[in-house]
């Protein structure tokens, strides 16, 4: 039996170490930039609703740049995509403390660099999922999420206590700081790899192109799907924690300490999935822990205990352990020389519905009930249990990884293999050869489009 990829095996290769420290720095400082301006914004004009939109206002721009500028995280060189980025943060957070823009065109700036960002973000989880194959990617992806949910935890506490101390002008100097250091790393640190596919025709008509057959696919829709809708139904619940501790009447603070749980467990369940749960047992629980986070916010409709309360949304947060049960077939189904934009796709999908859940459920909870905008959003997260078996992918599942890719091999034949950058040491075994079929026809409709008027 093969050895247990670890962690510290996963972290051997320097290009997920340099890619992984300056995102979590990165997510950091968007964190600390957003609760400085949410602060300036509600200072200068007392709007609860404008303060509430800066929060959100990085998440619906994304769907624009995803959809027509995504092919560029395929067709530029990562390294310089990544450090244009970053450095994009940075700027902005310095234009923000420097000058006393109107409210209107500080969201604006806002959102115009938030819809840069599923595209570098997808040049750099494309080069994620080139350093680290097999089981050592699965493992990449939840460091990289707990990460995430840490560095926001963090943002969130340094954020409050940094306004506190510096004032919201010079906390956004603090985050442009960051943004600076990460863009530096990269560009000192990170190899100066060539793009993953050669540039030809129009940018904004390959996105368009690829992105739609990417939605076409039946092997990538699904898995698009069961990565897009668990979170926007179980952000929508938690948009909704501060009436909900209202309405129950818990203590004042309870409504931050219920915030912080979700995170919380989130990070446990992502360590104890990823590090101690074999892959094949791992693909197997996507159907439990989604039954298990739907469970625990429809739960939350009763009368509970803050106590319990908190119990549940820690319950939340852990039940997103399922998507590392997905991360292998997903990858394996997106063609090589498209998946720069693919995560991108994944990315502007998840920020998008992200965006649009706490409004859809703010809305049931204003004009109905919070505990029956609470059960809407749970039972979201059981319907989508039931689509997922609905697609056959769970049958799939019970093959187990390896069982998985073989087979897709005897279906479609042997397939490219993920390429393997010359000088860096790749971690796991190879992934195999799933999506030829996708590829080639991702393939053909962009050579169609390209050869259009």
């Amino acid at each position: 039996m093969a050895a247990r990829t670890t962690y510290s095996d996963v972290f051997a290769e320097p290009v997920f170490r340099i890619l992984f420290a300056t995102r979590t720095l990165a997510i950091g400082a968007d964190t600390l930039r957003i609760v400085a301006l949410s602060v300036l914004v509600f200072a200068s004009t007392g709007s609860t609703l404008l303060a509430a939109l800066t929060f959100g206002v990085g998440f619906l721009p994304q769907i624009v740049g995803g959809t027509l500028f995504g092919a560029l995280a395929d067709r530029l060189p990562p390294r310089r995509l990544i450090t244009v980025g970053y450095g994009l943060e940075c700027v902005t957070a310095v234009v923000l403390a420097l000058f006393d823009l109107p409210v209107a065109a500080s969201l604006g700036l806002v959102a115009v660099v938030a819809a840069c960002v599923p595209v570098f973000g997808g040049a750099s989880s494309r080069l994620v999922a080139e350093v680290l194959t097999g089981d050592a990617y699965v493992l990449g992806r939840s460091l990289s999420t707990m990460a995430s949910a840490g560095a926001q935890l963090l943002g969130l506490a340094a954020g409050g206590l940094a306004v506190a101390a510096l004032g919201p002008r010079h906390a956004l100097l603090v985050s442009a700081g960051c943004h600076l250091v990460a863009a530096l790393a990269v560009r000192l640190w990170l190899p100066n790899l060539a793009a993953a596919a050669r540039a030809t025709g129009s940018a904004v008509r390959q996105s368009w192109s690829v992105s739609a057959a990417l939605l076409r696919d039946p092997a990538v829709r699904p898995l698009l799907l069961l990565q897009w809708l668990p979170p926007a139904f179980a952000v929508g619940a938690e948009a909704l924690m501060v009436p909900y501790a209202a309405y129950r009447g818990y203590p004042a603070a309870s409504a931050g300490l219920l915030l912080a749980c979700a995170p919380a467990g989130m990070l446990l369940a992502d360590l104890v999935v990823g590090r101690f749960v074999r892959p094949p047992t791992r693909e197997r629980l996507v159907v439990p822990l989604l039954v298990f986070q739907g469970a625990c916010v429809v739960a939350l409709a009763l009368p509970v205990p803050v106590a319990v309360a908190a119990t549940l949304m820690a319950g939340l947060g852990g039940g997103f352990a399922y998507s590392l049960g997905l991360q292998r077939r997903f990858l394996d189904a997106l063609p090589e020389a498209h998946r720069g934009q693919a995560f991108g796709l994944l990315s502007t999908g998840l920020m998008t519905l992200q965006g649009l859940g706490p409004a859809a459920f703010g809305a049931v909870g204003q004009f109905w009930s919070i505990p029956a905008a609470v059960v809407l959003a749970g039972v979201g997260t059981l319907a989508v249990v039931a689509f997922y078996r609905l697609t056959g992918l769970e049958r799939r599942d019970d093959l187990g990884s390896e069982g998985a890719l073989q087979a897709d091999r005897e279906a479609v034949g042997p397939g490219p293999r993920p390429h393997r950058l010359r000088g860096h040491r790749v971690v796991g075994r190879d992934s195999g050869g799933g999506g030829l079929d996708v590829g080639q026809q991702l393939d053909e409709d962009v050579r169609i489009d390209d050869a259009g008027p």
